[in-house]
């Protein structure tokens, strides 16, 4: 995924968290914006943050490796929220 498409999530207002997907097939939680940081060739997401925001450690990926991102609230980004017909 390309930085500013990334950058795109992270600046979204009011902020939303966000999982960020990954290739290999996890995922990191970014709850506050501050605990995400963008540029070219590295992106840096804060782990295991606490009230101060400030994290434990940090993980280190190539934004070429982020495969989706979407938001954190029980929905899939572009999701469509379809309702079944009552059956009899």
């Amino acid at each position: 995924m390309r930085p500013d498409e990334i950058r795109a999530h992270l600046h979204k207002q009011p902020f939303q968290p966000i999982r960020v997907f990954i290739s290999d097939g996890s995922y990191y939680d970014v709850r506050h914006p501050d605990l995400m940081l963008v540029s070219r060739s590295e992106i840096v997401i804060g782990l295991n943050a606490g009230r101060d925001r400030l994290p434990e450690r940090n993980a280190y990926l190539d934004p070429i490796h982020i495969t989706r991102i979407e938001p954190i609230n029980g929905k899939r980004a572009g999701a469509v929220n379809r309702r079944r017909r009552p059956q009899g």
